[in-house]
């Protein structure tokens, strides 16, 4: 498909990028299936169903918040705490998790700023327990990002649509501290643009097709797919071929 852009800087006066930070589920991973399985299974007991206007509510956050927004939008926290919700869900996911699949476009752009030595990392909501499961089929590729901030890191207070967690990937580079000018984000969620763009930096939003085209606005670039990314609008090298 070809690049649909959003809110884009001409190429021409785009900042030029020399870091890399990656968000993970549903953007890196297609995890974010699991999620609206196991929440649309626990909604439809209490006869209600699951929507993608409360997912853009709930992507990118920490867990219990999402599962506050989850329990207090649906109308069932008379019923359901968020804690408790927590619980039922991690007994679902727990068999999904490793079964987890790279996005399209993931494993080439990773392999590909690795290898030109361009500094990468992820900085993703997810706690270490969940993370080891999501990424126990692709160890070997997350091995090449120069570090991973996870959302229980004692250093990230507060989840997205807070900074924290960029500023902290951001401040683990070598070199640190690094200009936010010089770094791109990747994220799918609007709570992690907005993040992104609170740290003041550049972001590419990859959004999932269901999710409503207002929350593309404030990304600097909108692609349908990882495999669209053109590094040579950001100052990055250019792939040696294209996409298959």
């Amino acid at each position: 498909m070809a690049n649909q852009c959003a809110a884009a800087d001409a190429p021409s006066t785009r900042p030029l990028i020399t870091h890399v930070i990656f968000d993970m589920d549903g953007l890196l991973l297609d995890t974010e299936k699991f999620y609206s399985e196991v929440q649309e299974i626990i909604l439809a007991r209490y006869n209600k169903t699951f929507d993608w206007s409360l997912k853009a509510k709930m992507m990118g956050k920490k867990a219990i918040e999402a599962a506050r927004v989850f329990v207090e939008e649906t109308g069932i926290s008379d019923k359901l705490s968020a804690e408790d919700f927590l619980v039922e869900r991690e007994d679902m996911l727990q068999n999904m998790f490793p079964t987890s699949e790279l996005m399209p476009g993931a494993d080439r752009l990773i392999r590909h700023l690795h290898a030109n030595g361009i500094p990468i990392c992820v900085a993703t909501g997810t706690h270490k327990r969940h993370f080891e499961l999501k990424t126990q089929r692709h160890r070997e590729l997350f091995s090449l990002m120069h570090h991973i901030v996870l959302g229980d890191d004692p250093e990230v207070k507060q989840g997205k649509p807070a900074p924290d967690g960029f500023l902290a990937a951001s401040r683990r580079f070598e070199g640190a501290p690094i200009d936010p000018n010089n770094i791109l984000v990747f994220e799918d969620a609007p709570s992690g643009v907005q993040a992104a763009k609170n740290a003041g930096m550049s972001v590419v939003m990859v959004p999932d097709p269901r999710l409503d085209s207002s929350y593309h606005q404030i990304a600097d670039q909108v692609l349908h797919s990882l495999l669209d990314f053109n590094p040579s609008e950001w100052g990055l090298p250019p792939f040696d071929k294209p996409a298959a």
